[in-house]
């Protein structure tokens, strides 16, 4: 998997599309800063997740970024998107290759270099690290910190997404100690002072 370091947002879509999201998300991977969007939405139907998932799909691949989804292997197949993040409780990662084949598949690791490990030999194509930060976007019983991250690239080359509460105050440190990605939803989409195109210029 490339790394593009200008490119190094992956962004997460808000747990509800609106009908404002489509116009954002193109303003926003016009910027050129988003190599990955991931739809993660947890209270949508089957169907409209397919509805929302081929506008998405669209919007990604004419500015180049590669188009995830949470959790469902099934909807990632359907919609053909370039690949599914993983979850510790979702389908395991030998069973998702063998229905994904060569997409792109990404676990979460929370803050456990053992589960690192156990990913890596699964061929994770990244791995999943957080929350570094409190998250207004989702309960973090897992947190993760700096040690950690330089611990992890001393032992892989495989990219790593960092998690958690990451906003424009405390995004550097992150890139500085060789973060690949950082996975930012919250600071986007619910940002009582910015609107999403605001708040991503801020990320520099």
């Amino acid at each position: 998997m490339r790394i593009n370091k200008k490119k190094f947002i992956y962004l997460i879509s808000p747990n509800k599309i609106e009908d404002t999201f489509y116009n954002d998300l193109i303003r926003i991977l016009r910027l050129n800063k988003t190599s990955f969007f991931q739809l993660r939405l947890k209270r949508t139907s089957f169907k409209n997740k397919i509805l929302i998932g081929k506008k998405i799909k669209k919007i990604c691949k004419k500015y180049k970024t590669k188009f995830l989804i949470n959790d469902d292997v099934k909807l990632t197949k359907k919609l053909n998107a370039d690949g599914c993040h993983l979850g510790q409780n979702d389908m395991k990662l030998i069973k998702a290759r063998k229905i994904l084949k060569n997409k792109i598949i990404g676990v979460t690791c929370h803050n456990s270099i053992k589960l690192a490990k156990k990913a890596m030999s699964g061929k994770a194509d990244y791995l999943a690290f957080g929350a570094f930060n409190i998250s207004n976007t989702k309960r973090t019983k897992h947190k993760a910190n700096l040690t950690l991250l330089k611990k992890i690239k001393k032992i892989t080359k495989t990219p790593i997404v960092v998690i958690g509460g990451i906003n424009s105050k405390n995004y550097k440190k992150l890139l500085l100690n060789k973060a690949n990605f950082l996975a930012i939803s919250g600071y986007i989409w619910k940002n009582k002072k910015l609107n999403p195109i605001e708040a991503i210029r801020y990320l520099k």
